[in-house]
C-alpha cells in the first residue's frame, strides 16, 4: 500500500478536475487502477459533497489517490475550524450536509492537502502557476488567510477587480511564465468551450491544461491519464 500523500512509482496517473460535489462523476473517474490526483474543489455546488468526500477518503486510505487544496476546500476548512468566513449558499449547504465525523475527517484531510505537486515534466495546482512552485515546497495550511504564493495556487492570478458576475477578475498571463517542457495541470477556471479540457501554450513554450469542465455546476467531470512517474 502506498503511504497517504505519496505518489507511487510504476503506476499510471489519472489527473481529475474540479469535482464540486459530483460524487457520481468522481466514482466513474476513480474506477481505475491508476493513481488519482484530484486538482481540488472537491466540495460545494453539486448534489453530493459528502459522497465525494467519502470516496476521496477511501482512495487516501487505500493509498490510491490524493487531492490538492482548492479555494473551496480552503474556505470549508476555515469554516470548520471556526474562522469568520462569508458563508454563501454552496458553503452553507456543505456545512449542513456534513455529520460530525465527516466534518472532522474533512478538516484533517484538507489541513494536509498539498497546494501543488511537481511531476517529472509537470506540475499540478488548483488555481494558477508561479515559477517559484517549481523550487519551493507547498506550505502548510495557514492559521489565517493565504499568503501570496498560496493565494496564486488557490485563486489563480487576479486583478483585484470584480466582474459583472460578482466574481474576481482573473488573468491567464501566468501561462506565459511556464518553462518549456513543463505542463501545468490546473482547475478553478472553466475555460473550455467544448466540454473538453483546454490546452494553452505560453510564450516560453510551456503548456497549461485547464481541467475544470463544470462538474457540479451543470457540466461534467473530466480527467486525463498520464504515464507512471520515472
Amino acid at each position: 500500500m502506498t503511504p497517504p500523500g505519496r505518489i507511487p512509482r510504476g503506476i499510471g496517473l489519472r489527473i481529475v478536475g474540479d469535482v464540486h460535489g459530483d460524487a457520481k462523476g468522481f466514482a466513474a473517474a476513480a474506477a481505475t487502477d491508476r493513481f488519482i490526483i484530484q486538482l481540488g474543489d472537491l466540495v460545494d455546488d453539486g448534489p453530493d459533497t459528502p459522497g465525494a468526500l467519502h470516496l476521496m477518503f477511501e482512495l487516501i486510505d487505500a493509498g490510491r489517490g490524493l487531492f490538492l487544496l482548492g479555494n473551496h476546500d480552503f474556505k470549508l476548512a476555515r469554516a470548520l475550524r471556526g474562522d469568520a468566513v462569508q458563508r454563501g449558499p454552496g458553503l452553507a449547504a456543505t456545512l449542513a450536509a456534513l455529520d460530525a465525523a465527516t466534518a472532522a475527517r474533512t478538516l484533517a484531510e484538507i489541513s494536509r492537502a498539498p497546494a501543488w505537486l511537481t511531476l517529472h515534466n509537470g506540475l499540478c495546482v488548483h488555481g494558477g502557476f508561479h515559477p517559484a512552485m517549481l523550487t519551493e515546497p507547498a506550505p502548510p495550511l495557514p492559521p489565517g488567510r493565504a499568503g501570496r504564493l498560496l493565494a496564486r495556487a488557490l485563486f489563480g492570478q487576479t486583478t483585484g477587480r470584480v466582474t459583472g458576475a460578482g466574481k474576481p477578475e482573473r488573468l491567464l498571463t501566468w501561462v506565459d511564465r511556464i518553462p518549456p517542457g513543463i505542463t501545468v495541470y490546473c482547475g478553478h477556471d472553466q475555460r473550455s468551450t467544448d466540454g473538453r479540457p483546454l490546452r494553452l501554450t505560453g510564450a516560453l513554450g510551456g503548456e497549461a491544461m485547464f481541467m475544470d469542465t463544470g462538474a457540479g455546476k451543470g457540466g461534467h467531470l473530466s480527467w486525463i491519464d498520464l504515464p507512471p512517474l520515472n
